[in-house]
């Protein structure tokens, strides 16, 4: 089934919501999820495949700073979606970058992390370079560099191959996150050990397909379109209890 931009965000706002996210907390999710997914780059592929452990996931952790600078941070998500360990993370790295010119952060223990591009996306269009990388523990294994251009929301991605990696890098479960007020920071990869490029999207190539999203609706598995609604259900009985709760005649 076919739904416009409009309509994925504001159920997938409703969704989050309805799993316990904070109101300011479901907006950031549901736009990283559904500008994704405008990308044809899989955004709902990636939240069907962990809702359930964002809805089993104990909403009193939170990411914790492990250690930070001037210049660097180091978070650790435990092991929460980027979707809940990502937000103030990235804007601590805004932050720091806006200051002094450049930041780096390194979250670890985070899952779901393509999903973070949705954000970056965000933090671009306020003027900041940004770079976001990452390794993927598959056979071969993978990395992906992600980087956006100062005040464009339109990504430029490598996915490579990586082969002979020491074992000591291969368990890999964060990302990395560099940014830039004043220079250019392009997706590209140096390595001492062999790699080949596995995909790429030029910004204008995932632009062409953004328009087409825009115009003609995304496409949404039907089963996830109904589980979505059923957690934003939750939000509207809630929502009906409490009015119940405190409505009553006028004194």
């Amino acid at each position: 089934m076919k739904v416009s931009f409009n309509e994925l965000q504001a159920l997938s706002r409703k969704a989050f919501t309805g799993i316990g996210f904070a109101e300011g907390h479901a907006d950031d999710a549901a736009d990283m999820v559904t500008w994704m997914e405008s990308y044809d780059l899989h955004g709902l592929e990636a939240l069907n495949l962990g809702l359930e452990h964002l809805i089993e996931a104990d909403p009193s952790v939170r990411p914790e700073i492990l250690y930070q600078d001037g210049d660097l941070a180091v978070v650790d998500g435990h092991n929460l979606s980027v979707l809940r360990a990502s937000n103030l993370a990235l804007e601590l790295a805004f932050a720091k970058a806006r200051s002094r010119g450049l930041s780096v952060i390194k979250i670890r223990r985070c899952r779901q992390r393509q999903l973070i591009m949705g954000y970056l996306a965000r933090l671009s269009a306020r003027g900041m370079n940004v770079t976001a990388f990452w390794r993927n523990a598959h056979r071969p294994l993978t990395e992906q560099v992600v980087g956006f251009r100062a005040n464009s929301t339109v990504p430029s991605i490598r996915v490579y191959a990586v082969e002979e990696v020491p074992e000591e890098n291969e368990p890999n479960d964060g990302v990395t996150l560099v940014m830039a007020n004043h220079v250019d920071l392009l997706p590209t990869m140096r390595s001492d050990y062999r790699y080949d490029l596995l995909a790429k999207h030029e910004e204008s190539d995932l632009l062409a397909v953004r328009e087409r999203a825009m115009s003609s609706g995304i496409e949404v598995a039907p089963e996830l379109w109904l589980r979505l609604k059923e957690l934003a259900q939750i939000t509207l009985v809630e929502s009906f209890d409490a009015s119940r709760l405190g409505a009553g005649p006028a004194e």
